[in-house]
């Protein structure tokens, strides 16, 4: 492929980017109406596939400038390598941010709902304030704010409560 070509092909491929960069924005704003969710859950999870898409978009954007794969999968291996190594230690955060998108399209409750998290130590009665990229905030019947890990909350049993919900608090 000559200069040119690869150009345009790269001009073409930016504009794509930015087209399904917009798709995805507005995809997730419509989802976000209808399920009624915040604004900040809509960001969380709109930069994690904007991430994605700009990986996506750079590896193609690196085969059509001809850059050697080989020695590109020898980079990458090494930093997925060390990367694994230190994310051993911080498992807790991936686990959380998946989890977060998950709540996101699959949570069937929203801020301002009266729930009660079911544990077996130590349930947790009260109103869903903020749901974070690491967390779901529950200011609880004594007023305490009790903030729980996304991971754990779709491992626990929640049972939505009927009752008079109050105000979502603004996030301290």
């Amino acid at each position: 492929m000559t200069t040119w070509e690869s150009f345009g092909v790269t001009l073409l491929l930016l504009l794509g980017h930015t087209l399904v960069r917009g798709l995805i924005h507005k995809s997730l704003l419509a989802l976000a109406q209808t399920r009624q969710v915040s604004e900040n859950r809509v960001l969380y999870v709109e930069h994690v596939f904007h991430f994605l898409l700009g990986c996506a978009t750079l590896l193609i954007l690196a085969g059509v400038w001809g850059l050697d794969f080989s020695r590109l999968v020898v980079l990458a291996s090494s930093f997925f390598a060390v990367l694994g190594v230190a994310m051993v230690a911080q498992w807790s955060i991936l686990s959380n941010i998946t989890a977060s998108i998950t709540i996101f399209f699959a949570f069937p409750y929203k801020i301002g709902d009266r729930i009660r998290i079911l544990d077996k130590d130590d349930s947790v009665t009260g109103v869903i304030t903020e749901i974070g990229l690491f967390y779901v905030r529950v200011r609880d019947d004594n007023g305490d704010l009790v903030t729980y890990p996304a991971n754990l909350i779709l491992q626990k049993p929640v049972r939505r409560l009927e009752g008079k919900g109050v105000e979502p608090l603004q996030p301290e």
